[in-house]
């Protein structure tokens, strides 16, 4: 098969890695990808939104399958625009339609289909500009410290986690009057603030069946100890220690099958990855699984930790859900554990540097690289983003997969570059 997978984060290079291992394909193409993914296929100078283009190219260069590594062009409706074209329409598409999309694309969707359906969330309520006013009233009826949400996509920045009552309504104003994240917080959810520890569970679906992918825990802040500013990821590990059997069938039982019958309820077909960000509480009766939020996507950098555990031909899994019968497949998860090291640019996740000469990959010695945000000049890796390299150590305990991994992380060198040293150490 002629494959294009769309995207150039991390998450594409980890799948354009393992999607070159299978039989089942002929050429890989990636648009844009970086310079790791032009090891495994054919980097293709396309935007991710330009559906006319990409047409083109699918057609021109008979490609038999639309894997899409991001959200925005699913919430777009790249999914729709091959179903509604006759020449397109065979053409099967990883990732949702664009209601099944809202998921990700609407945080005030995706917490009514929780509500609907029964599935463990914290208490919410939404507010528009018209309703500045009752927003306002509301948080001084609510504990702090308290978490505002943009409902539409806010590229990962859309979340707000406020301490006093003052940061909260200053906040929510500057979202709904004065449009702080655009279009995206014309409607702001406020949320109950969770406490727990955080992880994430990655579901493939074919809309009918599904199948629970390793699940991963990412580090958000940018410094030590979850210290400092938010960024994309600045490392994950998998499998999750606590995350046992007891608690994954409580997921599975309370979150993963009403996820997947809610959708078939409601008539929104849904054909690919389904990434649940949890909140695991404690309580009586040991941890118990709150919904955060939906992605409609896998997880970055949690792919890149995710993806070398699974020992399955990933086109395999995809045909299936192409054709309706991933029950049938064969879902093969390595008992290893995997770490990785996200490698980022001085002042991610401010202004950063770019166009930096990056050096030592083949220096590594027990990890492979994914890149991130890379790009080849004249043959010459360079750095083309904030988030730059993803470094992932698989090994037989969770201590050696972090030892390696941040050690070979200490083997890349590029002007201003800086990573975790601690990813992992919490769970040790």
């Amino acid at each position: 098969m002629n494959i294009l997978l769309l995207g150039s984060g991390g998450r594409e290079c980890a799948f354009a890695s393992k999607m070159a291992e299978s039989p089942h394909l002929s050429q890989l193409y990636i648009a844009p990808g970086n310079a790791g993914t032009s090891a495994y296929g054919k980097n293709i100078n396309l935007k991710l939104t330009d559906f006319e283009g990409i047409a083109a190219f699918v057609l021109k260069n008979n490609v038999e399958m639309l894997v899409v590594g991001p959200e925005e062009p699913l919430v777009k409706g790249i999914h729709d625009f091959f179903l509604e074209r006759s020449d397109l329409s065979h053409i099967p598409v990883i990732g949702p339609q664009k209601e099944g999309a809202q998921l990700e694309g609407s945080k005030d969707f995706s917490k009514q289909f929780m509500i609907k359906h029964g599935i463990p969330t914290a208490k919410f309520k939404s507010f528009t500009k018209a309703s500045l006013e009752d927003g306002l009233k509301y948080l001084e009826t609510q504990k702090l410290p308290i978490v505002l949400k943009a409902d539409g996509l806010a590229a990962g920045k859309g979340v707000l986690i406020c301490e006093t009552l003052e940061d909260a309504k200053t906040e929510l104003k500057a979202m709904l009057a004065d449009a702080k994240f655009g279009e995206a917080s014309s409607t702001v959810v406020i949320e109950e603030f969770l406490t727990g520890i955080e992880l994430s569970v990655f579901v493939l679906t074919d809309g009918i069946s599904y199948k629970i992918l390793p699940e991963a825990k990412d580090y958000k802040r940018i410094g030590e100890g979850d210290t400092g500013l938010n960024t994309g990821g600045m490392g994950s590990v998998s499998p999750v220690p606590f995350a046992d059997a007891a608690f994954m069938r409580k997921v599975e039982e309370r979150v993963i099958i009403p996820t997947i019958e809610g959708l078939k309820k409601d008539n929104i077909p849904y054909k690919g990855f389904i990434f649940i960000g949890l909140m695991a509480a404690s309580s009586s009766d040991g941890k118990e699984p709150f919904v955060i939020e939906y992605n409609v996507r896998m997880g970055d950098p949690e792919t890149e930790s995710v993806i070398p555990r699974i020992e399955s031909d990933l086109i395999e899994l995809f045909l299936g859900v192409a054709e309706e019968n991933l029950s049938e497949k064969e879902l093969i998860i390595s008992q290893k554990f995997a770490a990785t090291i996200m490698i980022v640019s001085g002042g991610y996740p401010g202004e950063y540097l770019k166009g930096k000469t990056l050096s030592g990959i083949e220096n590594l010695r027990n990890s492979v690289a994914y890149h991130a945000g890379t790009e080849l000049e004249n043959g010459v890796v360079k750095t083309n983003g904030g988030r730059v390299i993803a470094i992932t150590s698989l090994q037989d305990n969770l201590f050696d997969a972090v030892q390696n991994a941040t050690a070979d992380a200490g083997r890349i060198y590029f002007d201003g570059r800086y990573y975790r040293p601690d990813i992992g150490a919490d769970l040790l």
